[in-house]
């Protein structure tokens, strides 16, 4: 009993104390990356022989909690109804690049099912989930689908390989290359429109008396969308239980954005961000090295495929759309990466303009994704029977 109440406590409190490293830039932590880290311990920890009798009830309770307190969370900031009617050239490229992703990674799902195996379906899920949204989708369609802990860990490793070559492309040679088929940006005739672009990786002053009340009152409305939505798990069977409870909370995360209080109240993104942590934390201690190094292999390949093959389907796409250099990347990055790694690529590019539509798209990636991926992995699942 009491190495549970340890293992919990390990769990809640080893995030805060890799955030607090980063927040002091301690090296490591701040080149690796907080995500990385917690993996690695919970691996380290899952694998060494040390966890207590029981373990598994505590990883379980911990992996049902993290992603539904998360996801509204994560959600509550986002003005959705604003940024969805703005930057039209980018909603274009963006719109273009999910239609690369979806074409692709349902073509890889019948090259690698075999080497993968029988849950190959739900990691085509996670892959259209991550590379339309961000790794918050990855882990909802992971969590709604109940894939394996190995295998979310070796697609999140996979992913983390992989997209890192894919952004080094990007940052030094992508522009003149992609160039060659896209033509040139050219400043639109008016602003996309305007946006707050949150430091989203910073926790400072989280713990201010008028940043603090505010967030707690945050986490209760997220507990009770995390109740409304598990209802659904106790009135419907097995893994659509799960499914209809991670949509639901999806949804009333987004409504929950339009109430103008609620949106305002700073930081949601990084709580949420916490329980991402302590969700990585976990599933990381559930992994088996020995299942992961043999699974793996086949992972790698089909995330590859994923990421650079839905890049030259989106470059095909774009070209025949006649959409910019520029545009392309950005809209690309927000897709396959995420929104905070739009203004690094931008930078890169030399062109600050393109953040705020790369931004508003890898937000509405961060909408749609979870969506996406449950419905690409059921409608598989149907058709793989």
């Amino acid at each position: 009993m009491l190495g549970n109440v340890v293992l919990a406590l390990f769990f809640v409190l080893f995030p805060v104390l890799v955030i607090w490293l980063g927040e002091k830039r301690l090296a490591l932590v701040d080149k690796i990356g907080a995500v990385v880290v917690c993996y690695a311990a919970g691996i380290l920890l899952g694998n060494i022989g040390i966890l207590p009798k029981g373990a598994a009830s505590v990883q379980n309770i911990a992996t049902t909690i993290a992603i539904p307190i998360a996801l509204p969370l994560m959600f509550f900031s986002l003005d959705v109804g604003a940024w969805a009617r703005s930057s039209g050239r980018a909603l274009q490229a963006f719109g273009l690049e999910v239609i690369a992703v979806v074409a692709v990674t349902v073509t890889g799902f019948f090259i690698f099912r075999g080497a993968i195996g029988p849950e190959t379906w739900k990691l085509t899920g996670m892959l259209n989930g991550v590379y339309t949204g961000g790794t918050i989708n990855l882990a909802a369609v992971g969590t709604a689908l109940r894939i394996s802990p190995t295998l979310y860990l070796a697609a999140n490793t996979s992913d983390i390989v992989i997209s890192g070559l894919y952004l080094l492309f990007l940052v030094t040679i992508g522009q003149r290359v992609i160039g060659v088929f896209l033509p040139a940006w050219r400043r639109p005739a008016a602003d996309a429109g305007s946006i707050e672009v949150e430091e989203w990786g910073s926790y400072r002053g989280m713990f201010t008396r008028e940043r603090l009340l505010p967030l707690l009152g945050a986490l209760g409305v997220a507990v009770v969308i995390f109740a409304a939505g598990a209802v659904f798990s106790v009135i419907l069977p097995g893994q659509w239980g799960t499914i209809t409870t991670i949509l639901v909370i999806t949804t009333l995360g987004i409504a929950a954005s339009f109430v103008t209080p609620i949106r305002r109240i700073r930081m949601t993104y990084q709580l949420g961000h916490y329980f991402i942590l302590v969700f990585c934390l976990v599933v990381g201690s559930m992994a088996d090295l020995r299942t992961l190094a043999s699974v793996i292999p086949g992972v790698i390949g089909y995330v590859t495929v994923a990421i650079f093959g839905s890049l030259i389907v989106h470059v095909i796409l774009c070209a025949i759309f006649r959409i910019d250099t520029d545009t392309m990347i950005v809209t690309s990055v927000a897709g396959i990466c995420s929104p905070p790694f739009v203004p690094m690529v931008a930078t890169a590019l030399k062109n600050r303009d393109t953040i705020v539509p790369g931004i508003i798209t890898g937000i509405i990636g961060w909408v749609i994704g979870t969506y996406l991926g449950i419905g690409v992995a059921t409608a598989l699942a149907a058709i793989a029977r």
